[in-house]
């Protein structure tokens, strides 16, 4: 155990708030967080029609029940009920007070209070009526984390229009192939961006846009990279100027957005989710679970091509202000997010076990000359948190640190495993599974498992998950995705393991984990090995099957500058390996590469290497504009050929 919740924050945490009304206003008497989770997932419709009175949700229209159908795929939730997801937003706010904090490499630290952010939104969206702009259609946006973003959101959210978003780092071909999928009517634009002290022009993709995406009738683009340009950001705020804002009432289900998958193989799946659904998710999750309050800051680290921008979004839905970054995380230095938590005052740091790693790679230590003393909790997601992660965090943050380490994904627009401030924490482990999210672990044949790995599966309905998919009016790749392998029960992907008190460990994606001799290895314990030696600064393992023949195991490995993979250290990282995973699982070969190739939101492409190491054409195994170094998958494209000519594959 490395943390456990004070008394004063077990009698303050708004899941706490949330039990004694359940007590006093339903009579329903819960003793701690596995009873509360046991009724939440037992009673589907008591707890989510709880979660709406206690948030106190506003519809022009009641909803006629909580639950209209409970299959899986195709839950009805809270049919009949009309309402606004950005009206949810604004509700009850001080205009004087501050909702978002926001810096960049562009821009130094700043403020928008909630009357500049209410303001901003009626602008853009009486601009965006004064394009034409109705009830759902879509807008997309190819725009960094700045706040001029999330008001183009609300503004779409409070006309009922959808929106879609990629960050301005996205390639030309990566952009299309999401984009047009939903054939927007509006493009909002920047005209380019700093990252890494340098800055990208992105007018000739904005172009290629343009050209490439037949249904835009306008295309607006904001002046970020150099502030003097006019790209009609300024009559599009112009047009609404005095305009009030106004929220049109939605049925539960019309869209809010669209997100994609990370579209590492074939056309990203194009997912939905609804106005009502997110609204009610969020509610929960970043009041309950985060613990987001008054007084609070929240901070993650992320970009607007990924969900977790989305969840953040979120965090408006409560008392805390939000707190945004556009630029790298490494530059100047890895310290410069840690640098902004001292700046901005953070409560919760939030980031990626990819960006916790790279701290402890690169000897960084938070706490040291820097006041963090705001900082309460740390969240991470993006992949599994190592225990070497979490213990990083206890001895360099500090050791009253609430580390929740979450999994979830953009399917939902949220984390059904994570954390609960009423829980302790536990090297390695999350620490719950989620409220209303039923997750369990099952085997082949679908039992339920405790204690033992199993395929991540959630076996009753929650309402963000997606209302269908963009171009799928039958639901034929809805089913595909997620319930081809369990009937009825939602598939997610991942192993995990359940213990026995409650928490999870994420084991890394099922569909590339390793089985060898019978014994399933996932990759994360394989990385754990090979990390531990100071030589090594990133891994990759597939294992690549090939016909009628043991399969083949490479390991390849990034390593630290001066390191040099000789004998010995290749018969270092073979010992680690069979000591600390197995020793069937001792690569068969060690292979030094430049870079191990990711997505966008620092996800490692294992499936797609296997793919193409197996003999599929790389462009047909992964979508290299969604791979944050597309240049990463040419090495091992250069190594299939190799293998071929020299027949041994």
């Amino acid at each position: 155990m490395l943390w456990e919740p004070s008394e004063e924050l077990l009698e303050s945490a708004e899941m706490t708030r949330f039990m004694r009304w359940l007590q006093t206003e339903r009579g329903i008497e819960l003793a701690n967080y596995g009873e509360l989770w046991r009724w939440s997932v037992g009673e589907l419709e008591a707890f989510w029609g709880a979660i709406w009175d206690y948030f106190r949700v506003e519809a022009e229209q009641p909803y006629e029940c909580v639950l209209g159908s409970r299959r899986m795929p195709g839950a009805e939730w809270f049919p009949g009920a009309r309402l606004s997801y950005a009206q949810h937003i604004f509700r009850d706010r001080d205009d004087s007070e501050a909702a978002i904090h926001h810096a960049s490499e562009l821009r130094d630290v700043g403020t928008v209070t909630w009357g500049e952010l209410r303001d901003m939104t009626a602008r853009i969206a009486a601009g965006l009526r004064a394009l034409g702009v109705e009830p759902g259609d879509r807008v997309v946006a190819y725009m960094p984390n700045v706040p001029e973003t999330i008001a183009a959101f609300l503004a779409c959210a409070s006309i009922g229009a959808v929106w879609s978003s990629c960050s301005p780092d996205f390639g030309a071909r990566s952009v299309v192939d999401r984009f047009a999928q939903i054939e927007p009517k509006v493009l909002i634009a920047v005209d380019g961006y700093r990252y890494n002290g340098r800055d990208f022009d992105r007018m000739d993709v904005v172009r290629g846009l343009q050209a490439e995406i037949g249904s835009l009738e306008a295309t607006v683009v904001m002046p970020y990279l150099d502030p003097g340009a006019d790209g009609g950001w300024d009559d599009l705020l112009a047009s609404g100027d005095g305009a009030p804002l106004e929220f049109e009432q939605l049925p539960f289900d019309h869209p809010l957005w669209v997100l994609y998958s990370s579209g590492t193989t074939g056309l990203p799946k194009a997912i939905v989710h609804g106005q009502g659904a997110i609204l009610l998710e969020h509610l929960k999750k970043l009041n309950l679970h985060l613990n987001a309050q008054e007084g609070d800051r929240v901070f993650w680290f992320t970009t607007t091509g990924w969900m977790m921008w989305n969840f953040l979004v979120g965090v408006l839905l409560t008392p805390a202000q939000v707190v945004l970054y556009d630029g790298s995380p490494g530059y100047p230095d890895l310290g410069v997010l840690w640098d902004l938590a001292e700046r901005t005052r953070l409560t919760c740091f939030g980031t990626s076990a990819s960006y916790i790693a790279s701290c402890m790679k690169g000897g960084v230590e938070p706490a040291a000359g820097r006041d963090l003393g705001a900082l309460r909790s740390v969240g991470s997601t993006g992949s599994p948190l190592s225990p070497e992660g979490f213990a990083w965090v206890y001895d360099h943050v500090g050791e009253d640190t609430w580390l929740f380490s979450t999994s979830g994904g953009t399917d939902v627009c949220t984390a059904f495993v994570g954390g609960s401030p009423l829980l302790p924490v536990h090297l390695g482990e999350l620490q719950a599974r989620s409220l209303g999210a039923k997750v369990e672990a099952f085997d082949e044949r679908g039992r339920s498992l405790i204690g033992a790995v199993g395929e991540l599966v959630i076996t009753e309905p929650m309402p963000s998950m997606p209302i269908f998919f963009w171009n799928d009016p039958e639901g034929e790749r809805l089913r595909e995705s997620y319930f081809s392998m369990y009937e009825g029960v939602w598939r997610h992907g991942d192993w995990i393991e359940i213990t026995d008190r409650g928490t999870a460990v994420i084991y890394g994606r099922s569909d590339s984990t390793i089985n060898r001799g019978g014994i399933r290895m996932g990759t994360g314990e394989i990385y754990r090995a090979a990390l531990a030696l100071d030589e090594v600064v990133d891994a990759l393992v597939v294992d690549v099957e090939r016909e009628g023949e043991h399969s083949w195991m490479p390991l390849f490995v990034v390593l630290a500058e001066g390191a040099e993979l000789d004998d010995g250290l290749a018969g270092e990282l073979a010992r680690r390996i069979r000591e600390d995973c197995s020793p069937r699982h001792v690569p068969d070969e060690v292979l030094a590469i430049d870079a191990v190739p990711r997505t966008l939101s620092g996800k490692v492409l294992e499936v797609p290497v296997k793919r193409i190491l197996g003999g599929t054409p790389a462009d047909k195994a992964a979508s290299r504009d969604s791979l944050q170094d597309p240049a990463a998958l040419e090495w091992f494209v250069q190594l299939a050929a190799r293998r071929r000519a020299a027949g041994r594959d």
